[in-house]
């Protein structure tokens, strides 16, 4: 593992600071497994892409993060990468060594300080740091937070016959959670749930189908973190382009639409779950389509 700076990229929203904690990129046939739609053509198409987005030869750039959340005292998390030393048959996921945790204590969230852990969605690259290795067994990394998930998203997988890749997630990363009793399925209607002071989950099925996004409002400023509505800015020009792992790619086609029709044009910053650095940016319309103009963070 390398050494860590305390300098973890952050953005203020109002009286809302909040961090990008940094785990790993993802490996350049990422992309074109997840998004295969979007090719080197369909990327060559918005020339803005390049540079921050995608390579020249229109290879897609994509991380693993957490967003790490100061508001009035409390300190929240949103989701939690893929975690280290688990098994995983995603070679690039597999036992994976970063210096994630290291990252978070620096930028001032040790594990015993956070609050509540937001969970968008339960996707092995969004719940792997719930967890931590200690003497043979997974124990929760955060033992002070509650763990929160949609009700929806939980009695979905819960129905379903999961294959071995799965089961293994839950096993190692869902369920010592909920068996310490820190997990909590809340509703989420159609308005979204205030979760804390200027915190509100809002809907975004289709990836999954409890899948959320969470936004942030204070003094007048909003932002919102994408869970995977949106994977890449790539799909701001295509909406229809649809990830690989898609539950009901039509629905997530049509929440992505949705939800950038109601962000374009306005001041909120949409923060991807993906995103590669500057990951963050305001979303303008171009004719029936968008475009993200990036928002460098507030300090590096």
């Amino acid at each position: 593992m390398s050494v860590v700076s305390d300098a973890a990229p952050a953005w203020t929203v109002g009286e809302i600071t909040v961090r990008r904690i940094d785990e790993t990129a993802l490996p350049a046939p990422t992309g074109r497994w997840l998004l295969p739609d979007a090719t080197p053509d369909v990327v060559a198409q918005a020339p803005w892409l390049q540079g921050d987005f995608t390579d020249q030869d229109g290879t897609l750039r994509l991380a693993t993060h957490s967003f790490a959340i100061e508001v009035q005292g409390l300190r929240l998390l949103v989701d939690t990468g893929i975690g280290n030393g688990k098994p995983r048959t995603n070679p690039a996921w597999d036992h994976l060594d970063s210096d994630y945790l290291p990252r978070l204590t620096a930028a001032g969230f040790a594990p015993d300080t956070v609050d509540l852990v937001l969970l968008t969605h339960l996707h092995t690259d969004h719940v792997g740091w719930n967890t931590r290795a200690d003497k043979g067994d997974w124990v929760p990394t955060f033992p002070r937070a509650r763990y929160l998930t949609a009700r929806t998203e939980w009695e979905h997988w819960s129905g379903q016959d999961l294959d071995d890749a799965r089961r293994q997630m839950f096993r190692d990363s869902v369920h010592p959670v909920r068996d310490a009793g820190l997990l909590d399925l809340v509703e989420v209607p159609g308005e979204g749930t205030t979760v804390a002071p200027g915190v509100r989950l809002l809907p975004t099925p289709g990836h999954t189908p409890g899948q959320f996004a969470v936004e942030l409002r204070s003094a007048g400023r909003t932002a919102l973190i994408t869970g995977d509505c949106i994977h890449h800015p790539v799909q701001l020009p295509r909406p229809g382009i649809c990830s690989c792992a898609d539950v009901d790619p039509a629905q997530a086609a049509r929440t992505r639409r949705s939800l950038l029709a109601s962000l374009a044009g306005t001041d909120t910053l949409l923060l991807g779950s993906h995103f590669p650095p500057p990951t963050a940016g305001r979303v303008i319309a171009e004719g029936d389509a968008y475009r993200l103009s990036p928002i460098a963070p507030d300090r590096p």
